[in-house]
């Protein structure tokens, strides 16, 4: 026996079941993938999947939606129930050995250098499904089009052999196209229920997106260009400026390339570190490429690569009403090394897991600019508060420094947050050991894990991981980064039962310096009564309402298309498709599809505002004294008495090395235990040396897990 208890049981028991129903689904319709590019998919099986579909209420499309949409959209709603009974489970951050292995080896780098930086057993599993689906599709495509090409066929055409085969491959790049166009919208849904289910975030994913934006613009601009050539060469240049009303649009596809091309431009890393503002506002052209693309290709076809994109619209649609927000900032600690800590008041309902992240945007710095830090707090020890850690190394944390700093700033600043976006689960904290490798400000999602540490061996009394901590800096100055370690308040008295030992590097100063130094400052900002505290956007069962909003509404688009289709276009063309225009109907489709979402999604959040409105009616008031003590200012302040228990545990654990680096070989395979986690965050160089050292096979017992937000 366990002793699990017997809800603990049937919660697992029915996560069990779930994920068997989910996997058969996600088969059957990888099987479908796998066939499409087949002649026994599109003379066997697509002929007869439409004949059993078929109804007056849909016509062609009923297929479509049946066999590439539902199944998705399906797995996305059930996989919200499954991730809601893993945030019930009594405990989700212990497992079996077999379990604990099995991750260990998913977690694996794969890959350390190349392209796509470091990529671990899961992400090299499905990026090589996906590449092996790309080449077989198109590989079958084009043998089985040239197949059908022989000199007769082309002369009855009037056109020779290698026109009739550039028309072919043309067509064929554009179906190849949509695929990846299937998959383009995945990562950058922060909050879809998908991608957990894989074990990967959005912010590991982003770099994939990256990827999948540049291969379809490749094939879609091979695809426009091989067109553009086989009506030059067939004297049908002013095929280019098409639009028919029954079959597929020209100008419609040109117009969505050419806008795709302007983002793709301004995509380039070069362009996008340079010219962030370029970037962001020329990307927001996806609207306008994909409603071309789909009045070029049709809303039957477009139903493809409809899934990733519906997913997306939800969770674009639910960040924009909590865009609209404005939250309660409570405080800022400014540190001297140009770092600043802000403290937001939050609902207490509110639970995020460690290294969770969250959108800021501060409109009097820009009204446009969204950027994603890491959360520092932690959501069992501060349940009222949420803190983030902005260090100035660009444009935008610079202003946002120098504005904090300022003699005359006011009691009050404009903050609005998307998020909390965070793994779904902690399964760091099933080794024996954690060792944390932080450079610079990526020591801020390790403070998260600490304090979630602190609250589980003090409030819990469970076991936790012995902890190393071995963080670099560059100067003196910031060490004091050490000092948000602890919160300013919440801290329990004991923690003498953490087993932390901080081993701190400063590089470029050779011996402590004290010149301009300063203790933390504290700004403190009044309440206003239309700030609310953060909180999630869809209450503390955000999961159930998530899959509630998914199914909801698109069931109710299907009954609202199944109208007009049976009472208004039905009666004209009969659903021959041969009358009623491909892109009015492509245009109702896109219209109902936007209202059923916002609809849906919005009842949903103005139901949980309500029944949060008692929670969010009084903003609290944290007049906690600020430490000015910690690891970070020690031996700037020799003298000075400590003020708390927990602050001198801090001091006796941490180690200060001047004028050198970490020699990180050495100490991991110096770290004993059976499992033990390597957490890396900080310059991509770092991270790719620890990755390193962690998949040589030197030491089976170090498991590695990169935390990078940096793309």
């Amino acid at each position: 026996m366990n002793g699990s208890s017997p809800s603990h049981e049937g919660i697992k028991t029915a996560r069990a079941a779930i994920r068997l129903l989910l996997m058969v689904v996600f088969l059957g319709h990888l099987v479908i993938w796998i066939m499409m590019p087949t002649n026994t998919f599109w003379l066997v099986w697509l002929p007869d999947i439409r004949a059993k579909a078929y109804s007056t209420y849909f016509g062609e499309q009923g297929a479509t939606l049946l066999v590439y949409t539902f199944p998705i959209l399906f797995i996305a709603a059930l996989g919200c129930v499954y991730l809601h009974l893993g945030r019930e489970s009594a405990d989700n951050s212990t497992g079996s050995n077999d379990e604990n292995h099995l991750m260990a080896l998913w977690k694996r780098p794969m890959l350390v250098k190349g392209p796509l930086g470091i990529v671990t057993g899961i992400e090299m599993t499905f990026f090589t499904m996906f590449i092996a689906l790309v080449v077989w599709s198109f590989s079958s495509y084009i043998h089985g089009g040239f197949a059908e090409i022989t000199r007769e066929s082309a002369a009855k055409s009037g056109e020779q052999v290698w026109e009739a085969k550039l028309d072919s491959a043309a067509l064929r790049l554009g179906l190849v196209g949509n695929i990846c166009l299937a998959f383009l919208f995945f990562p950058v849904s922060r909050g879809s229920s998908v991608l957990p289910l894989i074990g990967l975030t959005s912010e590991a994913s982003i770099k994939y997106h990256i990827w999948l934006g540049h291969i379809v613009m490749a094939i879609f601009t091979a695809h426009g260009l091989c067109y553009i050539i086989f009506w030059a060469a067939t004297g049908q240049i002013e095929e280019m400026l098409n639009w028919d009303k029954i079959g597929v649009s020209n100008v419609a596809g040109e117009l969505s390339l050419l806008f795709g091309l302007v983002m793709w431009a301004t995509s380039f890393p070069r362009i996008r570190r340079k010219m962030f503002e370029l970037f962001f506002y020329t990307h927001n052209l996806y609207i306008i490429f994909l409603i071309f693309f789909v009045l070029h290709v049709g809303i039957s076809y477009s139903c493809i690569m409809l899934p990733g994109f519906y997913l997306f619209l939800i969770d674009r649609y639910l960040r924009f009403l909590q865009s609209r927000q404005r939250v309660r900032l409570v405080s800022a600690r400014l540190l001297p090394c140009e770092t600043v800590e802000l403290n937001f008041s939050k609902s207490p309902v509110l639970s995020y897991t460690p290294t969770s992240t969250v959108f800021i945007n501060v409109p009097s710095i820009s009204k446009l600019q969204w950027h994603p830090f890491t959360i520092s707090s932690n959501s069992n020890m501060d349940p009222e508060k949420l803190s983030v850690i902005i260090k100035s190394e660009g444009s935008w944390s610079q202003k946002l420094y120098q504005t904090l700093s300022s003699p005359s700033v006011s009691d009050r600043l404009d903050v609005s947050i998307e998020g909390p976006y965070g793994p779904a689960s902690i399964h760091f904290l099933r080794h024996d050991a954690l060792v944390m490798v932080s450079g610079g400000s990526g020591i801020t999602p390790f403070i998260s894990i600490i304090r979630e540490l602190i609250f589980r061996s003090t409030t819990l009394s469970c076991k936790t991981p012995q902890i190393l901590l071995i963080c670099a800096f560059k100067n003196c100055a910031d060490l004091t980064m050490l000092d948000l370690l602890l919160p300013i308040s919440g801290t329990p008295s004991d923690i003498s039962n953490l087993q932390l030992q901080i081993e701190a590097y400063v590089t470029r100063d050779k011996e402590p310096t004290t010149d301009n130094q300063k203790l933390l400052r504290t700004v403190w900002f009044k309440p206003n009564a239309t700030d609310t505290p953060v909180s999630a956007i869809l209450g503390p069962n955000s999961w159930l309402w998530l899959g509630a909003i998914i199914s909801s509404s698109f069931v109710v688009f299907l009954i609202i298309i199944g109208i007009i289709t049976r009472y208004y276009i039905y009666p004209i063309d009969h659903n021959t498709n041969m009358i009623y225009s491909y892109s009015w109907r492509a245009v109702l489709n896109m219209l109902f599809i936007c209202i059923c979402i916002s609809m849906t999604a919005s009842v949903a959040v103005l139901w949980n505002k309500k029944q949060n409105a008692m929670e969010t009616k009084q903003i609290l008031k944290i007049d906690a004294p600020t430490p000015m003590t910690s690891p970070g200012s020690w031996f700037y302040n020799a003298d000075r008495e400590l003020e708390s228990l927990p602050h001198q545990s801090f001091v006796e654990a941490t180690k200060v090395h001047f004028g050198e680096r970490p020699d990180l070989k050495k100490m991991l395979f110096k770290c004993e235990g059976s499992s033990i986690g390597v957490l890396a965050c900080g310059p991509r160089k770092m991270r790719h040396e620890v990755a390193t050292i962690c998949s040589s096979g030197s030491a089976d017992n170090l498991h590695f897990e990169s935390i990078s937000f940096s793309w």
